[in-house]
């Protein structure tokens, strides 16, 4: 997502227009750490969870994360995002191309517009649009997950999870704000071959309810705004009265490899596929574990930084980003053409 889109987008709706003009966020890349079947919030201490998952942040990952004892910033030596301060895990499944005679092959991902490293996330924290509005930061042992890996319809789909067809490496045309602009974005993985690439949104609720840094679903513990939305400033419920920032993945899936209409299935239907099996896009989710040092983040809310740099928080290089890299817990193959999914079955 770049700036000036955001404005453009806001042109079109007058009464957040204001909001949009004067916001202000944190947009930075986190490189890929490690692609693995390790997921430590639906799958603690289970070696090899029962789908692949690409991991981002800091290289203390590992499949047991008590969200209370494990301190993320002293167990990590480096971290693959721009803020060196920044030692959170942003996880999401990922995604694979389904070939003709059945064989698969892990889609890489592109480093979205303006920002460098090695494949992976951009990462957006972003306080509400009206320039004034506080928001907390998590606190140490936050986790959440959006979106379900089990969903195949539409029906139940959390807000905001989405994918955008890029007919240009460029995004031109770029379309309007994630997940608002029905000309261009699906719930559901695009149905025609997409020349620049799959966008891939996640958004994570904005409420907290105080108390709870996780619950047994890891969503119960945080919900939307009451009415409106967070984009608008709108109040969080009694439930969940603690105001945090809003948290979204972009996932640059760099599909041109696959554009070649002779491979695709020989029906015509789209071929990818994530790593649940999931060939709707219905089951898109992303999983979250904070773990900034001390006040970090907090410092750079009320700042309003923007992009990936801040004169409040340490930043890194590229090169020393992507030199933090973490060693599969069970070796498995990542990049080869593959007969079947990595799965728990296998």
């Amino acid at each position: 997502m770049q700036w000036k889109a955001l404005v453009l987008a806001a042109a079109a709706i007058p009464q957040v227009s204001a909001q949009y003009a004067t916001a202000a966020m944190m947009r930075f890349q986190c490189s890929r750490l490690v692609v693995e079947r390790v997921d430590p919030l639906v799958s603690p201490g289970l070696i090899q969870s029962p789908h692949i998952h690409q991991i981002v942040g800091g290289d203390s990952f590992n499949a047991t994360m008590d969200p209370v004892a494990y301190d993320m910033p002293a167990e990590s030596t480096c971290t693959t995002c721009s803020f060196s301060e920044d030692f959170s895990n942003y996880w999401t499944a990922n995604l694979y191309f389904k070939a003709r005679n059945g064989t698969y092959k892990r889609v890489k991902q592109m480093v979205n517009l303006g920002l460098q490293g090695e494949e992976g996330v951009t990462v957006y924290y972003i306080p509400p649009y009206d320039g004034r509005t506080k928001v907390t930061a998590f606190k140490p042992g936050f986790r959440m997950l959006v979106g379900d890996p089990m969903l195949r319809t539409a029906q139940g789909q959390q807000k905001q999870l989405c994918h955008r067809c890029y007919t240009t490496v460029d995004q031109n045309p770029f379309g309007g704000a994630p997940c608002a602009d029905s000309t261009m974005d699906t719930a559901a993985l695009p149905k025609k071959s997409c020349a620049g690439g799959i966008r891939a949104t996640i958004t994570f609720p904005t409420c907290w309810d105080g108390v709870n840094l996780d619950s047994p679903d890891h969503k119960s513990h945080v919900a939307y705004p009451a009415s409106g939305s967070f984009e608008m400033s709108s109040a969080c419920p009694a439930s969940h009265p603690v105001r945090l920032p809003q948290v979204m993945y972009e996932v640059m899936w760099d599909t041109r490899e696959f554009n070649d209409p002779s491979i695709w299935p020989a029906d015509g239907s789209q071929p990818f596929v994530y790593s649940m099996s999931d060939a709707t896009g219905y089951g898109w989710h992303g999983d979250y574990v904070f773990g900034w040092k001390g006040d970090a983040l907090q410092r750079a809310l009320d700042a309003r930084c923007s992009n990936d740099k801040c004169a409040q928080l340490a930043t890194q290089t590229p090169a020393q980003a992507t030199a933090c890299k973490k060693q599969q817990t069970v070796q498995e193959d990542i990049d080869g053409w593959l007969t079947e999914l990595p799965s728990a079955t296998m």
